[in-house]
């Protein structure tokens, strides 16, 4: 009987040994982490903020969050108008930026020819230490977050809300930078993901408890923290979901064969798209025409086809074809570095970034992808760049 269970034993060992590394690289393959824990100072919400709405149409009100969990919170607000100067407060680790109000926002073009360089970068999901870091060491801000990345493009390809806790101070940052672009001559796009579309419809079933409880705080509802109402609501509702660089094509998810089918063009869709951010995507009967366009499975910010299908290198090309693109960057579905697919035709630059409020292992690592000329190149954390083999 004792031998019995020392065989049971050394087999169910062996067993474990072998099943549970298996089971690790499996978790790592999908993105899979081990949260265990807050970072240091992650429940710090003193001064955050700002929060900004329209009161009127001359003047908006500007709210900062104050306090701690032991001694309650409360809201400091105050009303200022376009063109002032507003701190925007990262508590985490004390720092602070300025952002200058700007309510005028036109729609940006779909289409750029002028041969600049072209730095893209996905999914950030409100890790804006991870964001702001990435972007100094590779050049495209100093220490001081201003824009130095001259005439270049700086390519946002979505999903830079939810998850996180500092969506409120990454998308201030853009919001900055998107100014001091078009100041030196350059332009940073903000491609719309589906997580941007969730926050625009409503949905905020997948962002940070925090936000649930700012919006308290607030004394508003938490879809009103980027509505229409909301000076970053408008800035975000006038983005693109699909453009053209110099060649080469930027979407959240991708281009599916049903959408390649059907007659719109480039400046069609955006314009059918940003017409229906505010309204869940689930397409009326009489909506047959903007059927693909607007589904949450078949649509550009949603479309997953390129790694989950059986796709055929003809008709990836049939759709970049549609926009005359060499090749289309993605981000939204995970992967374990920046690659290629297709034979060069599909990009991927979706990867776990690291996160600014929880402690997690694997811990993840930034990457992005630059365009200069002819070369492409995968950008590393740590400042480092290699040859991107198309």
């Amino acid at each position: 009987m004792k031998r019995t269970i020392i065989q049971y034993l050394k087999h169910l060992g062996l067993t474990l040994l072998v099943l549970i590394p298996a089971l690790i690289l499996f978790g790592l393959s999908i993105g899979a982490t081990l949260n265990y824990g807050d970072q240091d100072n992650a429940g710090n919400w003193h001064d955050d903020g700002p929060y900004v709405f329209y009161e009127n149409d001359s003047t908006l009100t500007v709210h900062y969050v104050q306090g701690n969990r032991d001694d309650g919170f409360s809201v400091q607000q105050e009303s200022s108008g376009a063109g002032a100067t507003v701190p925007c407060y990262y508590p985490y680790d004390s720092s602070s930026f300025e952002v200058t109000l700007q309510t005028d926002f036109a729609t940006p073009a779909a289409t750029y020819n002028d041969g600049e360089p072209i730095f893209a970068i996905s999914d950030i999901e409100g890790n804006y230490r991870a964001f702001r870091n990435f972007l100094i060491v590779h050049g495209v801000v100093d220490q001081d977050l201003n824009w130095t990345f001259g005439k270049g493009h700086l390519v946002l390809v979505g999903d830079f809300v939810d998850r996180g806790a500092y969506v409120t101070q990454l998308l201030w940052l853009m919001y900055r930078l998107d100014g001091q672009a078009k100041d030196s001559g350059g332009h940073l796009h903000f491609i719309i993901g589906n997580h941007e579309l969730k926050n625009m419809h409503g949905d905020f079933g997948s962002a940070a408890h925090k936000y649930f409880r700012v919006a308290s705080f607030l004394d508003r509802q938490q879809y009103e923290l980027c509505g229409p109402n909301s000076l970053i609501g408008r800035w975000m509702q006038s983005k693109n979901a699909i453009e053209v660089i110099n060649g080469h094509l930027f979407v959240h998810g991708g281009i599916s064969p049903d959408l390649t089918d059907t007659d719109l063009d480039l400046e069609t869709m955006n314009t059918v798209l940003r017409d229906n951010y505010r309204r869940a995507y689930f397409p009326k009967a009489d909506e047959e025409d903007y059927r693909a366009l607007l589904s949450g499975r078949w649509g550009p910010c949603w479309y997953r086809g390129y790694f989950k299908e059986d796709l055929s290198d003809e008709e990836v090309a049939r759709g970049l074809a549609k926009f005359g693109a060499r090749d289309v960057v993605v981000g939204h579905t995970l992967q374990s570095k920046v690659r290629t697919y297709f034979n060069g035709q599909v990009i991927a630059i979706d990867v776990k970034h690291p996160s600014d409020h929880e402690k997690r292992w694997p811990k993840g690592s930034s990457e992005a992808l630059l365009i200069d000329g002819e070369d492409y190149f995968r950008l590393l954390e740590d400042g480092d760049r290699k040859l991107l083999k198309q």
